[in-house]
């Protein structure tokens, strides 16, 4: 008796019953697809999204909490200049979308 046959077997043993244990299935992984995967890879390719479009002269802060200025952009890093003309460098991976957003519009006001 495999997994599965163990799973969809219920006390009546009438053919009925194994649909809708399978309906029930199919349904639970739909909601738990549609409320947990999907809402998550969306984010991803958001981030993704605005990390491919910061440039030269971008103001940022990291998730670290560090604010500075973008002054070299390379394949994995970012050159960023910090308070007292100081440069630092710091993976792309490693800039906050939500704080940049914000920090970014609150200099636009």
């Amino acid at each position: 008796m495999n997994f599965l046959s163990v799973i969809l077997m219920s006390p009546q043993g009438g053919e009925g019953s194994n649909m809708t244990s399978i309906i029930f299935l199919v349904l639970i992984f739909g909601v738990f697809w549609f409320f947990m995967i999907r809402p998550q890879v969306k984010k991803q390719k958001d981030q993704q999204k605005f990390k491919d479009a910061i440039g030269k002269g971008d103001k940022i802060v990291t998730i670290g909490g560090v604010h500075g200025k973008i002054l070299e952009v390379q394949e994995t890093t970012f050159i960023i200049e910090v308070e007292g003309g100081n440069r630092l460098k710091i993976e792309k991976t490693a800039v906050s979308m939500e704080s940049s957003k914000q920090f970014m519009d609150k200099e636009k006001k």
